[in-house]
């Protein structure tokens, strides 16, 4: 399957958050979700990082930017630590696609079945993230 056929897929979030906010909060989500993406981007990055790295333990991983042809297979640490820090990326690990934005506090995961989202919830929580479906707009 394609990057762009695998984008067309269901979706789940590994987030900071544990669910959507929502739009009648009480709270500050915009100043907050600003301080997260300036202040704390290097410690939410980290946290990815850890995640990926524990994933890449149980799947092969193939790491491309979204202008690139070929992926590199399980790059190294600190190759991926890099990467993640600085560059838009798409993931394979198995069925699934993850999309990372250095400038987001989330990433998206596409087809993953539901081995893999169990792993990933595991993973998530392990690193202070969490693992969440989308809220419909119905």
């Amino acid at each position: 399957m394609t990057i762009d056929e695998l984008l067309e897929k269901p979706f789940c979030l590994i987030d900071v958050l544990p669910e959507q906010v929502p739009e009648d909060s009480e709270g500050q989500y915009f100043k907050v979700e600003y301080y997260f993406r300036t202040e704390m981007k290097a410690r939410i990055r980290e946290r990815m990082l850890g995640l990926l790295l524990k994933l890449n333990c149980y799947y092969a991983l193939t790491v491309s930017a979204p202008e690139d042809e070929e992926g590199v297979q399980n790059p190294a640490p600190e190759i991926l630590a890099e990467r993640l820090k600085k560059q838009e990326l798409n993931i394979l690990a198995g069925p699934a696609l993850i999309t990372s934005d250095p400038e987001d506090h989330y990433m998206t995961v596409y087809n993953a079945d539901e081995r893999m989202k169990t792993l990933l919830s595991k993973l998530a929580v392990s690193e202070g993230l969490f693992l969440r479906e989308p809220v419909s707009d119905q």
